[in-house]
């Protein structure tokens, strides 16, 4: 069985392939329907452009587990805005659930959609995170989804003390929904490239090449530590 991780932009994607490449795990591209993946046999897992917005990713998420059998867990890995106080920029959010705060109702009222990431997933790198962080730090918790850019403090804020997430970016709940549907595993990485202020647009691209190697390390961590539980 493979992982098939999915990261929103082309921005997003190339890096972490080039983090793959740099520890030594090749991928080797091929036509899936309409979409071109890569396929790490090392590592079981298969990498593909996810499409940006929550619409976009989850039709094309849905579009590769229509088409791909022997998928066992779906990542959604990329950039975000931290909207807590204690995180940095540099760190990872392991998404203990995807909510989607945009999802907004008039005719009634109920909790927004939350989306549970994968307890399983979750507790394994719990498992390996003290030998991951080499000056960042792994936290747990919420991760807001809506298609919306967050770039000024009290709006931060505001989300922050909507959903309590820890970090603001589109894409996860559209992933979370087609996974949810297919009865398939899921799990949401976020690496902060800002805190979700005015400065986000302009440090994006500097702190993206920062974060994506890191999200590489943990996700082969991860896929290593599962392999080697399932052979033994």
């Amino acid at each position: 069985m493979y992982t098939l991780l999915l990261t929103p932009l082309i921005d997003e994607f190339t890096p972490l392939l080039e983090a793959f490449n740099a520890m030594g795990y090749y991928s080797t591209p091929k036509t899936i329907g309409n979409l071109t993946i890569h396929e790490i046999k090392e590592l079981k897992l298969f990498l593909a452009q996810g499409g940006h917005g929550k619409t976009q990713f989850g039709v094309q998420t849905q579009h590769l587990l229509d088409l791909i059998s022997n998928i066992s867990l779906v990542i959604c890995a990329g950039a975000a805005g931290g909207i807590a106080h204690f995180i940095n920029i540099g760190d990872i959010v392991v998404a203990t659930s995807t909510v989607e705060h945009d999802y907004n109702l008039k005719f009634a009222k109920r909790p927004l959609p939350d989306f549970a990431g994968s307890s399983i997933h979750i507790e394994k790198i719990q498992s390996i995170n003290s030998t991951l962080s080499n000056g960042f730090k792994i936290h747990f918790g919420k991760i807001a989804s809506g298609d919306e850019d967050v770039i000024e403090r009290p709006r931060a804020e505001e989300l922050h003390n909507l959903t309590s997430a820890l970090a603001v970016a589109w894409e996860g709940a559209g992933g979370a929904r087609a996974t949810q549907f297919m009865k398939i595993p899921y799990l949401e990485i976020r690496g902060l490239t800002d805190v979700a202020d005015n400065e986000a647009p302009i440090i994006f691209d500097e702190n993206l090449k920062v974060i994506m190697p890191r999200i590489a390390s943990l996700v082969a961590s991860l896929q290593l530590t599962s392999l080697q539980q399932t052979a033994t």
